[in-house]
């Protein structure tokens, strides 16, 4: 099959296929608010069933997963992972409707789609199943057999997910999983990770009660010169945990850290030649690392060491004008980010020791669903697949050992036993923030390096 055939067509098709990114990213679905979640399960099967697929809505405690596969007669096997899930908008400000797919020339990148998902992650998810039918109409059926598994609780930890791979792990066989992601910088350089943080998300919460402060209701601010704060009492707590350079100070929590490595070691040292600190102090809004180390130094601590961060920290009055208050209870939300060989339930067992040894057995800790991190080989078929795609196209990838952010893909390398690839050509930006965006001509490149990957997977 001549690649140039199935590039002209996604190029002719190119208009239509932006049409369904803008479909997708027009039907909310924020799992943390239950808004439209029904609805884009059902896009999702729809789309699958015409592409001649079969397609089924799984129910689970939580949001469904969206599931089911294409049989082209194949030798191989790709598991194509999704999310459908996005995050609030309450409380941004954005430059369009955060759910309207407008298209906008921004500043540094050029003509995008602004929307809420359409960088993480249903503008790669819309693109995906552009290169599924792309390829249908092109060559006649697809170079490999896919089957889907597209969840609707990413942004929520993933809690259900594992019941459900567990329970359908036979009929999830395949000889690898795939997750589509758009991975060049600003720049256009590709970024290629091999791995991703585990994560434990966790609530605390301090009420008044045994120990002092308003037990049932927020009383008068003048009171706190004689009874105590519940606000003060979490704040000194979790000043605790980290010092004055935010170094963790929980005890324990580093004891299951290993050294990187061999296969590591080695692509630490390539890539700590090509890593611009700018890119991504650029990305992330910030003027400044808190490490005033070298390049290598920086890498090891974004790769190698365990994050400890507060997500929100809420009670009392927040409103316009004034109220003094004394609140009796005060919540903050809080993750920690696991890398290589760091286990949840390790680190639930540690958070709760340090409160415990500071007389704090009063602070309630919720722990939702964590999960740890996940690695594969840059020797894995499906990864040198990927590798050859983008190369491909002229664009030589830097390739790092992992992300620092978390994805369930413990799941398929160790309840499923398949090595993972994740990426594609593509550039967007402001995840979880106001003003998310994707480029438009980074969507028809990742169209191309994703089918180019298709063709590279099968003949591996």
């Amino acid at each position: 099959m001549s690649m140039d055939r199935i590039f002209a067509r996604i190029d002719a098709d190119f208009q239509s296929h932006l049409d369904r990114v803008r479909a997708f990213v027009r039907q909310p679905s924020i799992s943390g608010e239950g808004v439209g979640m029904a609805e884009m399960a059902e896009l999702l099967r729809e789309t699958i069933v015409r592409l001649g697929g079969r397609a089924e809505i799984a129910a689970t405690p939580g949001w469904p997963v969206v599931w089911g596969g294409i049989d082209a007669g194949r030798p191989k096997t790709l598991l194509l992972y999704g999310m459908y899930d996005v995050q609030p908008v309450e409380g941004e400000e954005w430059m369009v409707s955060p759910f309207a797919g407008e298209t906008v020339t921004l500043p540094d990148v050029g003509p995008s789609i602004v929307a809420r998902g359409v960088y993480n992650t249903k503008g790669p998810l819309a693109g995906l199943f552009n290169v599924l039918e792309t390829i249908q109409r092109a060559d006649g059926r697809l170079p490999v057999n896919v089957k889907f598994v597209i969840e609707g609780e990413e942004e929520l930890g993933s809690r259900n997910l594992p019941g459900f791979i567990h329970a359908h792990r036979d009929a999830l066989a395949a000889d690898a999983t795939y997750f589509a992601f758009y991975c060049q910088d600003r720049h256009g350089k590709p970024v290629l990770w091999l791995g991703v943080k585990g994560i434990q998300y966790f609530e605390v919460t301090c009420r008044g009660g045994a120990w002092g402060g308003p037990r049932t209701r927020g009383v008068h601010g003048s009171n706190a010169v004689w009874i105590g704060s519940p606000a003060w009492r979490l704040v000194r707590a979790l000043a605790t945990m980290m010092d004055d350079e935010e170094e963790i100070q929980v005890a324990g929590l580093r004891d299951d850290v290993i050294s990187p490595s061999a296969e590591d070691e080695a692509l630490l040292r390539t890539l700590a030649e090509t890593f611009d600190p700018a890119t991504h102090l650029w990305s992330w809004d910030a003027e400044r690392f808190k490490h005033a180390d070298d390049r290598a130094a920086l890498l090891r601590h974004y790769l190698y060491d365990p994050t400890l961060n507060i997500d929100g920290i809420w009670g009392g009055y927040t409103g316009p004008g004034m109220k003094t208050l004394l609140p009796h209870e005060v919540r903050a939300k809080m993750d920690v980010r696991l890398v290589p060989n760091m286990e949840p339930e390790g680190v639930r067992a540690r958070i709760r020791a340090h409160l415990a040894r500071l007389g704090r057995e009063d602070i309630q800790v919720h722990f939702y669903e964590g999960y740890p991190p996940a690695k594969t080989s840059l020797n894995e078929p499906v990864v040198q697949a990927l590798i050859r795609a983008i190369r491909s196209t002229g664009r030589e990838p830097e390739v790092w050992p992992h992300l620092a952010g978390s994805a369930p893909f413990y799941l398929f390398r160790r309840t499923l036993g398949q090595p993972f690839a994740a990426g594609g050509l593509g550039h967007g930006g402001r995840p979880h923030s106001p003003n998310e965006y994707a480029t438009i001509e980074g969507m028809r490149l990742f169209e191309r390096s994703v089918a180019q990957f298709f063709y590279e997977f099968a003949g591996a």
